[in-house]
């Protein structure tokens, strides 16, 4: 049995959008698993992470299943909020499945996971102007068009979480 190549996916997904999207679409070309990884996983109901990690994997999974990926190429894991330095790298590598490289473009994430041993493979940007997390999240709270820069199905279930809402308490909590 031939070694899977696997690479690793950090990040918060808060919400899961079309960039996310992209870069997984994008990274199933070159490898045969990518585990996604939702970082800061025991926040949630935050300005900054409105979302709960089982909130996430749904989204995550949901977008994906419409878009034809085949789930069995998809691992997902969580790890709570941490400070990111290389003992943290180590471990967060020992929560997952082996991995050969990590996916970002994040300078500080790739660096830590340099110096963990991982191979860092920096994906096209995807309009980083409109695909960011917090971009979404700004639209949200000013009641402006977000739905079109997250997969439908994402947008759906921000809706049955009622999830603009609970953005805007968490807002006017901060």
């Amino acid at each position: 049995m031939s070694e899977l190549t696997r690479a690793l996916i950090f990040g918060r997904f808060q919400p899961f959008h079309f960039g996310h999207l992209n870069v997984v679409k994008w990274a199933l070309d070159d490898f045969d698993e990518l585990v996604l990884l939702v970082g800061m996983a025991d926040e949630s109901h935050t300005l900054l992470n409105p979302f709960t990690a089982g909130e996430r994997i749904w989204m995550i999974r949901e977008a994906l299943k419409a878009e034809g990926v085949n789930l069995s190429r998809i691992i997902t894991a969580t790890v709570p909020t941490m400070s990111v330095y290389v003992g943290h790298a180590f471990y967060i590598i020992n929560l997952v499945p082996k991995v050969k490289a990590i996916i970002t473009r994040n300078p500080v994430i790739a660096q830590v996971f340099s110096d963990a041993g991982l191979e860092v493979i920096s994906p096209p940007e995807f309009d980083r102007s409109k695909y960011r997390g917090s971009y979404i999240r700004k639209l949200m709270l000013e009641d402006e068009e977000w739905e079109s820069l997250v997969p439908k199905t994402v947008a759906e279930i921000i809706h049955r979480l009622d999830g603009v809402d609970r953005l805007r308490r968490a807002a006017s909590r901060d």
